[in-house]
């Protein structure tokens, strides 16, 4: 419900004050803080004013309801627009319609609104002097200056709080850089002494290799003479040794076979490490490389309650792989089965899965703890309290001939129930889809066609590294074939520009170390259609 209970007509400069101190009184009495008084008051006088430059009459009414103080001013015509500008920035709402100009202001909670007592109140004050309005927009005045007064001075508080700040900042900042700055040099000096480190285990391993390299034949000769001499006293033949002196005889035998065993896993394990341990693939008979095996490993167990089995069941008529290497790896196996087995089987059996053949050795001995099943693939690693001879260096070398035949090796045991190794080979043919040839040799790129001949699906000849790159981002690669010295982009740039998930094999006439991203290194004048098949096959199946 709206309640008027004051009216005022502004025609002049006085009418104006008396609206404006009008305005200030029933915001006053209706409760509304001091700065909406002076907004109230200041809305009427802008109006007022603008209606007594346009020639015209403002009759302003003052009303309440519940919620606001509503003024209400009739003009003579079109309210001006400068006026209603004024009062839309300083009351909640302004709004024109047609003659009328509405404003409101909401009013602070407070008890019911007595329309009586604001009247009375009014009344006593009207009709409004001109000098008391200019008096109380001067208080207002001062009152604002006062409020500037304490915002400058609490802006000087906080400017110096902010100074003081920042010096804090400012002293933190530049402790926290000097320490930076020794954590870099520190670092810096780490790199360095790293790099040295490294540098010294390079020329340490450098100067191991020639060390092994360099007395292979000192230690091999004398071994294999005391061994040699030992075998002609122990001939039958000799008839000049008594028992005892031929027991000695064969403990010295025994004792130069097992250093001779020292030194060559030694030099082989030298061999691996150095990358001079390289594979011949070719295809190996299986069948009858097993039966060489049979008659090689049965002798270890002699006098021993112990069955040896190889089994050559299941195994396929023909492997891609290295003879002498395979040959190795599984002897290593099965004489490491024999030696911690006391009593039972030593069982070796083929089986294919897949695209892979597992040689599976299975024994029934001493078994090895869970905690040390890992570490017996480290160099000159035993397991503690288990000591049946050799160097600890079998288990290391067969798993990096693995490697170089693009095999796994595993190993699964358990205490008192035998150990299981499964050595995981790739078999089958090498197929691949297309295969880019990068040479500027046209002869030696027809000789590649005619080994890659039931191997590859297609072929793409580039003639040199610029042209193998675009072919290779252009057309559906799945392999490169790519010599080293080209015109242009070599073989080297393009391997290092070609997308990562292409393989590529380098085929050179060059004597240099494989590239890092090439699968294998290949020498064109040893370059076989096995050596090729061996090296698709497992370049691809890396992908």
């Amino acid at each position: 419900m709206t309640s008027e209970f004051a009216r005022i007509e502004v025609r002049d400069v006085g009418g104006v004050f008396a609206a404006r101190q009008l305005g200030r009184e029933v915001a006053a009495a209706l409760d509304l803080e001091r700065q909406d008084q002076v907004r109230v008051a200041t809305a009427l006088s802008e109006v007022g004013r603008s209606a007594v430059v346009s020639a015209q009459t403002a009759a302003i009414a003052f009303s309440a309801d519940e919620a606001d103080l509503i003024l209400t001013v009739r003009f003579d015509s079109e309210p001006p627009a400068d006026g209603t500008r004024a009062a839309a920035r300083l009351m909640d709402e302004a709004a024109v319609d047609g003659r009328v100009l509405r404003m409101r202001k909401r009013l602070p909670a407070t008890p019911r609104l007595d329309v009586t007592s604001v009247t009375e109140r009014l009344a006593a004050l009207f009709p409004p002097s001109p000098l008391d309005e200019l008096r109380r927009n001067n208080d207002d005045l001062i009152r604002a200056l006062d409020d500037l007064r304490q915002q400058k001075e609490q802006l000087v508080l906080v400017n110096a709080e902010l100074e003081e700040t920042n010096q804090g900042v400012m002293a933190m900042y530049s402790q926290l850089s000097e320490e930076l700055e020794q954590t870099n040099r520190g670092v810096v000096a780490l790199y360095a002494e790293l790099d040295e480190k490294s540098e010294r285990l390079r020329e340490a391993s450098e100067a191991k290799n020639r060390f092994w390299a360099n007395i292979s034949h000192e230690l091999r000769t004398p071994l294999n003479s005391v061994i040699g001499l030992t075998r002609l006293l122990t001939d039958p033949g000799a008839g000049s040794l008594d028992p005892e002196q031929l027991h000695q005889v064969d403990l010295i035998q025994n004792a130069g076979r097992t250093l001779l065993t020292l030194v060559n896993d030694l030099l082989d394990v030298a061999k691996a490490e150095s990358g001079r341990l390289r594979i011949d693939p070719a295809k190996v008979a299986l069948p009858p490389l097993l039966g060489r095996l049979r008659g090689l490993v049965r002798p270890m167990a002699e006098g021993r309650p112990i069955e040896v089995i190889v089994s050559d069941e299941g195994a396929p008529e023909s492997i891609l792989t290295d003879e002498l290497a395979l040959t190795a790896i599984l002897r290593n196996l099965v004489s490491n089965g024999i030696k911690y087995t006391n009593s039972g089987e030593v069982r070796l059996s083929v089986r294919t899965v897949g695209p892979r053949l597992e040689i599976v050795v299975a024994d029934t001995g001493i078994g090895i703890p869970v905690g040390q099943q890992q570490r017996v693939f480290e160099e000159f690693y035993q397991v503690p309290g288990v000591r049946r001879g050799g160097t600890g260096l079998g288990l290391p070398y067969a798993q990096r001939l693995s490697g170089l035949l693009g095999g796994d090796l595993t190993l699964t045991s358990e205490p008192g129930a035998g150990t299981t190794v499964v050595l995981s080979l790739p078999h089958g043919p090498a197929v691949v889809g297309t295969v880019l040839i990068a040479d500027d040799d046209p002869g030696f790129r027809q000789v590649l066609r005619g080994l890659l001949d039931g191997v590859a699906d297609r072929t793409i000849e580039t003639e040199d590294g610029d042209r193998a790159l675009a072919a290779a981002t252009k057309d559906n690669v799945d392999l490169v074939l790519t010599d080293l010295r080209m015109p242009g982009l070599d073989g080297a740039a393009l391997l290092r520009q070609l997308p990562a998930a292409i393989p590529a094999i380098v085929i050179t006439g060059l004597d240099v170390e494989p590239p890092p991203r090439a699968a294998a290194l290949l020498h064109k004048d040893e370059l076989t259609r096995d050596r090729l098949a061996f090296a698709i096959r497992n370049a691809c199946g890396k992908t």
